[in-house]
C-alpha cells in the first residue's frame, strides 16, 4: 500500500515541499506519495487524531502549527531538548507511535554557514514564531555572540529569551521593544522570521536607512524567491540569502527520518527551482 507523507498547516498552498520530496520518491523508486494537508488550527486535534487511518506515515508541520503538535508526540532522548524549543517540524511514525523531530534547526545551521558564518557575530531577528526558535537555538549553537530579537506579540520574543536562556544560560539574548530597538545598525547578521514579504503588498518588516552593505540579510522566505527586503537589501550592497536552502536542507532531514533512505540532494533541489519557476 502507498504510503503518505505531507505537510499540515494554514494556509499551505505556497509550499514548495510536494516537488521536493515526490520527486525524492520517484527517484528512489519509494511507493510513497506526499500531499498538502489545509488544516486550521481549531480542526488540528482531529486531523493529528486520524493519521493512523489515513495511512500517513509522516508529516512536516508549518505555520500555526509548529508549537500546537506537541501533545500528541513523544521525544527520543536525544531530542528531548525540543521540549525547551517548543517547535517541531517533523513527525514519523513508529511502530504506531508518533514521534516529533525539527530539522528546520540543522537545515538553518547548515545552509546560513554556506553563506555566512554567525559565530562571534551579533545577530538581530524579526519575529519570534515557532521558526524564530529553532533558528534562536541553531545561532546559539553556531556560537553567534548575542541576538536581539523582536515581535510585536512582546510574550513571543520573551518566550524565546526564557527558552536559549533555560538552554544556554549565560547566552546574551535581549528582547527589543520596537524595530528601531533591535540596533540593526550594529549588527552582523538581520533575519527575517516574519511572514512579511509572502505577498507583494506586504509591509517591509525594517526600513530601508537602518540596512548597510555590510549587513547580511537572511530572509526565511523562499517564494517569492526576492522578497522586498531582500531587493532593498541587494540595493544597498548588502549580501543576502533567502530560505530556499534551508527548505531543501531540513526536507532532506525530514526524508530521512520518514524513509531511512539517503535523501537525493540534487533531485530536490532541481525540483524546488523547477517548482519555483
Amino acid at each position: 500500500m502507498k504510503k503518505i507523507y505531507g505537510i499540515v498547516g494554514y494556509p499551505v498552498k505556497h509550499s514548495l515541499s510536494p516537488a521536493m520530496h515526490n520527486a525524492a520518491f520517484k527517484a528512489l523508486g519509494i511507493d510513497a506519495e506526499y500531499k498538502l494537508f489545509e488544516v486550521k488550527p481549531e480542526e488540528l486535534k482531529s486531523f493529528l487524531k486520524d493519521l493512523g487511518k489515513n495511512s500517513i506515515q509522516g508529516l512536516n508541520v508549518t505555520i500555526p502549527h509548529k508549537e500546537n503538535v506537541f501533545e500528541f508526540v513523544s521525544l527520543d532522548s536525544d531530542n528531548s531538548y525540543l521540549k525547551q524549543i517548543g517547535a517541531i517540524n517533523t513527525i514519523v511514525n513508529k511502530n504506531g507511535k508518533w514521534f516529533g523531530y525539527n530539522t528546520d534547526i540543522p537545515g538553518f545551521a547548515k545552509h546560513l554557514k554556506e553563506n555566512f558564518d554567525p559565530a562571534n557575530k551579533k545577530v538581530a531577528i524579526v519575529g519570534a514564531g515557532g521558526a524564530a526558535r529553532a533558528v534562536s537555538f541553531a545561532l546559539v549553537k553556531s556560537a553567534a555572540k548575542e541576538i536581539s530579537i523582536f515581535d510585536i506579540d512582546k510574550s513571543k520574543s520573551e518566550n524565546i529569551s526564557k527558552m536559549i536562556k533555560s538552554l544556554e544560560a549565560d547566552f546574551p539574548i535581549y528582547v527589543a521593544k520596537s524595530i528601531e530597538d533591535l540596533k540593526i545598525n550594529n549588527k552582523d547578521l538581520l533575519i527575517n522570521a516574519t511572514p512579511l514579504g509572502l505577498k507583494p503588498a506586504d509591509n517591509l518588516p525594517v526600513e530601508e536607512k537602518m540596512l548597510r552593505r555590510d549587513l547580511f540579510v537572511y530572509d526565511l522566505i523562499y517564494n517569492p524567491a526576492e522578497t522586498q527586503l531582500l531587493k532593498l537589501a541587494r540595493k544597498v550592497g548588502a549580501k543576502t540569502s533567502n530560505g530556499l536552502g534551508m527548505l531543501l536542507y531540513q526536507g532532506m532531514q525530514s526524508f530521512e527520518i520518514w524513509t531511512g533512505s539517503f535523501a537525493p540532494k540534487e533531485v530536490m533541489q532541481k525540483a524546488l527551482l523547477e517548482a519555483l519557476q
